[in-house]
């Protein structure tokens, strides 16, 4: 099935109370077990109490990707309903505080917290990750280095985090400022090959400063539990559609690189610095920027640089039956992110109610309506 690119699909949530749209700070008893009896092995807790991720199985289908997440997404609100609760798909919650939340009581975040201590605790971000299966396992290495200079544009094309603390923060995706804090994240390191990567994974595991390859969160990884490549640059993407559209980028990149292994064979520090700098452009302007291009020396727009994507693995979308999902990207930048909308919801309610507490209201409420559309 591996020679099909299988993929699957991870989108983390936050938990809000169902009338404020406030941040749940503790689950009520028997929630997250009434949510495993409705959604099974789909549903996970993660870190902090306030946050909950979904996953599909894994298909090779984006068609039915979508289905599946738009049926999860429904479900997990019927259950959250009933316990007076609702979900918030964004890569911040735009009001939530992260010194009063609490951590997920299991010993893999016990030890997490014991680690990280205050980043723990101010790791409130959600994100989305794309897992691809590659026909050859020991490539995922090779293609985790020349993938490199494109997770920018998967960057701009999630923002759904400008709001921080009940601030606007003047970025449109805000949440990788907060998560890459931790340590090992961030863009991967340029490793030459497999045997490389595990040999900076055994030195780790043996100076005990991980327990496994988990512990490793770059924006793209070898998944440790899963024979898979695994994106995890995006926000959590508030609207179903452009989740399924960036998965379907993702995949069909996947298969574009293990397709032509000559393209970014060369890869190195250079490439490495401009990609850091397009992340952090993509993470202050979004769809609305520009991208450092090396070959030019000269500045890429965003849409362009993304149109330029979309039309270099348009034939291997094609040939996995996942363009039209591929296609849907081009709508993102007239569109927008969902953080432009975000803005546009904050700025329409402040300028008709003056008070900045009204206005973010609007905004948890458009995102808590929106991610169930």
């Amino acid at each position: 099935m591996s020679e099909q690119y299988r993929f699957g699909i991870e989108e983390e949530f936050f938990v809000v109370d169902a009338e404020t749209k406030a941040v749940q700070r503790r689950m009520p008893t028997g929630f997250f077990d009434h949510l495993r009896e409705q959604l099974g092995e789909s549903v996970t807790v993660e870190l902090l109490q306030s946050q909950l991720e979904i996953a599909t199985a894994p298909t090779t289908d984006a068609g039915d990707a979508l289905g599946e997440l738009r049926d999860l997404r429904q479900r997990a609100s019927r259950v959250a309903a009933e316990h007076g609760l609702a979900f918030i798909a964004a890569g911040t919650h735009p009001t939530a505080s992260w010194d009063s939340v609490r951590a997920t009581k299991a010993n893999r975040y016990d030890g997490l917290m014991q680690d990280l201590q205050m980043l723990g605790e101010r790791n409130m971000v959600c994100g989305l990750h794309v897992h691809v299966e590659l026909p050859d396992p020991e490539a995922k290495v090779d293609v985790m280095r020349r993938m490199t200079p494109y997770l920018p544009h998967f960057i701009a094309l999630s923002t759904s985090s400008p709001f921080w603390g009940s601030k606007q923060t003047g970025l449109m995706g805000y949440r990788l400022a907060a998560y890459d804090e931790l340590p090992r994240t961030g863009l991967p390191e340029l490793f030459e090959n497999h045997a490389a990567y595990q040999q900076y994974v055994d030195a780790m595991v043996g100076a005990r400063a991980i327990g496994d390859s988990s512990y490793v969160w770059w924006a793209v990884r070898p998944s440790q539990k899963h024979p898979t490549l695994e994106l995890r640059a995006p926000d959590a993407c508030t609207r179903v559609e452009d989740a399924v559209a960036i998965a379907a980028l993702y995949r069909s990149l996947v298969r574009y690189l293990v397709r032509n292994p000559d393209h970014y064979r060369q890869i190195g520090a250079v490439d490495r610095a401009i990609a850091n700098e397009n992340k952090w452009r993509a993470q202050r302007y979004g769809i609305h920027g520009s991208f450092v291009d090396l070959a030019s020396q000269s500045a890429i727009q965003v849409r362009d640089a993304v149109e330029q994507l979309v039309a270099m693995v348009a034939d291997d979308a094609e040939a996995m039956g996942c363009l039209d999902a591929l296609l849907h990207l081009r709508t993102i930048p007239d569109a927008g992110t969902s953080a432009d909308m975000q803005i546009a919801v904050y700025q329409e309610a402040h300028h008709r109610t003056g008070n900045r507490g009204e206005a973010l209201q609007a905004v948890k409420t458009w995102l808590a309506h929106a991610t169930l559309q």
